[in-house]
């Protein structure tokens, strides 16, 4: 009685091999986008006090501040993070982030780019709204939100 063979063959081997390797050449550069965009969406959180800032000056004043000093802020510098130089507010309650990556978070393209949020006011003054804009950061780093104003 003969017996028969079990297991793979080589080529069926290398067959399974060429198809992980054609997946990871596809999913390691989504991920990698996927990641720089979460780090740039810290960003965005790092720009929450000069939202609620500006918000309470209009509020107060019925205008937008100029400046972190006239929005009761603190300088830029000092809401410095991981992928975020400063925030700085600017005429008309524009808030612009600057993206650092000095330590290596973030790759070359998305370093030293801004992020801005531009107020709207809605409902007769009673609410602002953020509108997110991409400023000089490549949009394939920028969160889902900042994409397409």
């Amino acid at each position: 009685m003969r017996k028969q063979q079990q297991g793979f063959t080589l080529i069926e081997l290398m067959i399974v091999v060429a198809i992980i390797a054609i997946l990871a050449a596809i999913a390691i550069p989504l991920y990698l986008n996927y990641t720089n965009r979460a780090k740039l969406s810290a960003t965005i959180v790092k720009m929450g006090p000069a939202k609620t800032a500006v918000a309470e000056y209009y509020s107060t004043n019925g205008r937008f501040p100029g400046s972190n000093a006239s929005a009761g802020l603190s300088s830029p510098t000092s809401y410095a993070g991981p992928a975020t130089a400063s925030v700085t507010v600017g005429a008309g309650g524009r808030i612009t982030a600057l993206t650092s990556g000095a330590s290596g978070n973030l790759p070359p393209p998305a370093q030293g780019k801004t992020i801005i949020l531009s107020p709207v006011v809605a409902g007769g003054g009673a609410s602002i709204t953020w509108i997110c804009k991409k400023g000089t950061t490549p949009p394939q780093y920028l969160p889902a939100n900042c994409r397409n104003p």
